[in-house]
């Protein structure tokens, strides 16, 4: 069981080679800000897993932050960071970065995303960092691999009989246990409003007065939360590939829908097709598959549904994607479910030994978390006709998922939609892409609304693919670097095309 609203495009070009194919402010306490910073430690970056550490250029350091906010001498826990220093002379401080997720590893990601904002470089100090429950920081692991194989072909996530229903609802009940027996005491202090928090501290520790900050897809979320606790912390931030504050569970569920659907039909344009006639073909692709699965090369392993539709998913991501898309379509059709297959294992992060990573994990202990939300089974089956309409091809199990993703969660959510007004806060720019499938359009425009009047700028990009900088705009790159470097705003509804 995946949640599509992660990762950026950069992630997504990765997950294509390795599958081988083509509340209110807290800042009227009166303090400057700087309140417990902790001087780092900078070394050389090691190793991590099977990665080699990156270059010369880059430094890690581990910062100790309360586990419970609320009890700010009590346990501790470590983030593990990342930073490579400004190029240039004329330094303006730090720019830290939140790829998305939630669950994504910024130690992991920053070194690769360097070349993409090396203007930026000039004038900034790179910096990014796994937050909590993520990867090298205090990471969690709900499930073994071996177990994650076998829900792969043992669960169906768009059941159609009892029986089907309720594999469904133990395996997500089943998931949620494995969390809590991973994160422990954890669990309840992994949202992103504790998050917030840290990303506070680590702005101290850096020596900075005001958070210089890019936050993509779930970055988004993220930096609006921060921006509502500490508005006059806020310096130079921009939002990119922005997710809906105004949604809730179903909301973003049903905006997922809606963006996945539109980016399935601008694929089908590209290729000549009708994207109704060919959305309904895709969904009889995907029934068949349901009821006999695919062969394929991959000895042990046969194509689901689940993973057909996850390996249709990964290339609508970017458009760079779209003919490994068109070649892994052809492929199932004529009976060889490989191709889907491989893109499947991308995004889910497996290796060719088997290994999983586990930015999902991370993913649903936050997200579930966060959300307050639970639909039931008997509200999800209602709402099924409304996301089968939307899209015969994302609609069933996009709608499915909202029974399963925090079913019989351990640990109750903390809110309907994040709270992100930030009045008092300087500009902060909010870029959406007409053509993005993960966090849909309109959410831009949404994310500026609830920040506030004179806060929210929106640049808009008539393009594809999840994020708009670094996507090949220099209408979007050029605008976004004159603001974070000579702090300048555009107009807000400016349009790139």
């Amino acid at each position: 069981m995946t949640r599509f609203v992660r990762w950026t495009a950069l992630g997504v070009a990765a997950a294509l080679l390795t599958a081988g194919c083509s509340g209110s402010s807290d800042d009227d306490s009166g303090d400057d800000g700087k309140s417990g910073a902790t001087a780092l430690d900078w070394k050389r970056c090691e190793p991590s897993g099977d990665a080699p550490a990156p270059g010369d250029d880059w430094q890690c350091a581990t910062l100790q932050v309360p586990l419970d906010w609320s009890k700010p001498d009590g346990r501790t826990i470590g983030l593990a960071l990342i930073r490579a220093e400004a190029t240039g002379d004329d330094r303006l401080g730090s720019l830290l970065f939140n790829f998305g997720g939630p669950g994504g590893s910024g130690v992991s990601m920053m070194p690769s995303y360097a070349d993409t904002v090396s203007k930026l470089r000039e004038r900034y100090d790179l910096v990014s960092w796994d937050p909590r429950g993520v990867a090298a920081s205090e990471g969690v692991r709900c499930r073994a691999d071996k177990d994650i194989q076998a829900a792969e072909s043992s669960v169906d996530s768009t059941p159609d009989t009892p029986a089907e229903e309720r594999t469904f609802l133990e395996d997500a009940a089943d998931f949620g246990k494995g969390c809590e027996q991973s994160a422990g005491e954890m669990m309840g202090h992994v949202s992103t409003t504790d998050t917030a928090r840290d990303l506070d501290r680590i702005r101290q520790a850096l020596g900075d007065d005001k958070l210089n900050y890019f936050g993509i897809s779930y970055g988004t979320e993220l930096g609006g939360v921060y921006a509502h606790l500490f508005p006059k912390r806020v310096g130079r931030m921009t939002l990119d590939a922005v997710v809906d504050p105004s949604a809730d569970m179903v909301g973003h569920a049903r905006n997922q829908t809606l963006g996945f659907q539109r980016a399935l039909d601008d694929y089908l344009k590209s290729t000549g097709q009708d994207p109704a006639q060919g959305s309904r073909e895709i969904a009889d692709l995907l029934k068949r598959i349901d009821a006999e699965p695919l062969p394929t090369s991959t000895r042990g392993r046969e194509l689901t549904q689940s993973l057909a539709l996850t390996g249709i998913i990964l290339p609508l991501y970017s458009k760079d994607g779209w003919p490994a898309l068109t070649s892994a379509l052809q492929a199932a059709e004529e009976g060889d479910g490989s191709e889907l297959l491989a893109l499947a294992d991308g995004y889910n992060e497996r290796d060719a030994s088997g290994r999983y990573g586990t930015t999902t994990h991370s993913q649903r202990v936050i997200s579930c978390l966060d959300d307050k939300q639970r639909p039931t089974l008997e509200e999800t089956k209602k709402l099924l006709p409304e996301f089968e309409k939307i899209s015969p091809v994302f609609g069933p199990a996009l709608g499915w998922d909202m029974a399963g993703w925090c079913h019989e969660w351990p640990v109750p959510g903390q809110h309907d939609t994040p709270e992100v007004s930030a009045p008092g806060a300087a500009p902060i720019l909010v870029i959406g892409n007409t053509g993005d499938p993960a966090t849909p359009y309109e959410g831009a425009r949404r994310m500026a609304d609830e920040l506030g009047k004179g806060v929210g700028v929106v640049l808009t990009w008539k393009g594809e693919g999840h994020g708009a900088y670094g996507s090949g705009s220099d209408c979007v790159d050029s605008t976004v670097n004159t603001y974070l470097i000579d702090g300048k705003p555009p107009k807000d509804g400016k349009v790139c095309s």
